[in-house]
């Protein structure tokens, strides 16, 4: 009996465009000979069933279901495409976990604590995870520019600490730069990150749950032609993704290493990025994303296609161990 799947897309944050197009390549990749496949937008304003015809219907939040001329349909699995928030944060997690709805995509503890970046690279440092020099600000606070520029130097990186796809996120080289940096931020969270510059090869490691197994995908590297892997850079092909990186043996085998223990260390489930830069030969973690795109040009489908894992497989592995 075929499975019923919705595939959750949109959000609250400025990523949701991103998230649609990463849910509708769901949408159209999973087998419809073993999946009956549900759009579900979902936004502030409203969360909706999209059929092939565009026309919605509501999602009743009781249950998670929705009502088609009177016949009640409801999921055994939902496919997590939401980049940001509520889906890549804990909330929708919280709630499909009370409605004994399993999901694709980590727990609500490890959604909440990886997308506040802070928390995550504090709870990782006591297991010799490595990270850039940071300074911590929260709206009101005062901002005392030359206690940040001790602390993590020039150039630095401010970023929004509960934010994705580089939104919020700007490379200072001069301090009379700082405070329009924090504003930047500002407009997308009320807590602010300000780290040390790495200089170094900036790789993406993507580590899943693959047939009951945790695998480390084959490594991409980031060369930006921007001043870092912005916005433009991710999604408008101003950056070149070398899958696999030229990495030497030693870095290659340290990264892989470094990645998978930050997602056991974690206890994840589903999918995961984890960016580095290395420093002095040594990774440095930058951030955690739980809920990668999943477009046919983003890093983690380009990673698992080089391991011989086609999208097909990726998805389905994704319910598959979601419904155990």
């Amino acid at each position: 009996m075929k499975k019923n799947i919705a595939i959750i897309m949109g959000g609250y944050s400025s990523e949701y465009e991103i998230s649609l197009k990463s849910g509708n390549v769901v949408f159209e990749t999973l087998d419809p000979e073993k999946y009956n496949a549900y759009r579900i937008h979902i936004f502030k304003d409203k969360w909706v069933y999209v059929d092939e015809k565009n026309t919605e219907f509501p999602i009743d939040k009781n249950d998670f279901s929705i009502n088609i001329d009177s016949f009640k349909i409801t999921f055994d699995c939902v496919f997590n495409a939401i980049h940001g928030s509520p889906g890549e944060d804990g909330f929708m997690q919280g709630y499909l976990k009370l409605l004994n709805i399993p999901q694709t995509s980590c727990d609500m503890y490890q959604a909440s604590l990886t997308f506040n970046k802070r928390d995550c690279l504090s709870v990782l440092k006591p297991y010799g995870i490595k990270t850039a020099e940071s300074y911590y600000i929260n709206l009101g606070d005062t901002i005392n520019e030359d206690a940040i520029i001790t602390k993590v130097g020039l150039p630095c990186f401010v970023k929004a600490n509960k934010a994705g796809s580089s939104f919020g996120v700007t490379k200072i080289h001069k301090k009379q730069d700082l405070q329009n940096a924090i504003n930047v931020a500002f407009k997308e969270d009320d807590e602010i990150i300000i780290e040390s510059f790495l200089d170094g090869i900036e790789v993406s490691v993507g580590v899943i749950t693959y047939k009951g197994k945790t695998k480390v995908l084959p490594i991409t590297e980031i060369v930006s032609e921007n001043d870092f892997f912005d916005y433009e850079a991710k999604y408008l092909g101003k950056s070149q993704e070398i899958t696999p990186a030229r990495l030497t043996k030693e870095q290659e085998d340290k990264v892989n290493t470094l990645a998978k223990t930050v997602y056991d260390v974690l206890k994840m489930k589903g999918f995961s990025r984890s960016e580095f830069i290395f420093k002095d030969g040594e990774p440095h973690l930058l951030e955690m994303n739980t809920v990668p795109g999943l477009t046919r040009e983003s890093i983690l489908p380009q990673q698992a296609a080089a391991a011989g894992i086609s999208m097909n497989d990726l998805f389905d592995s994704a319910i598959e161990e979601a419904l155990k």
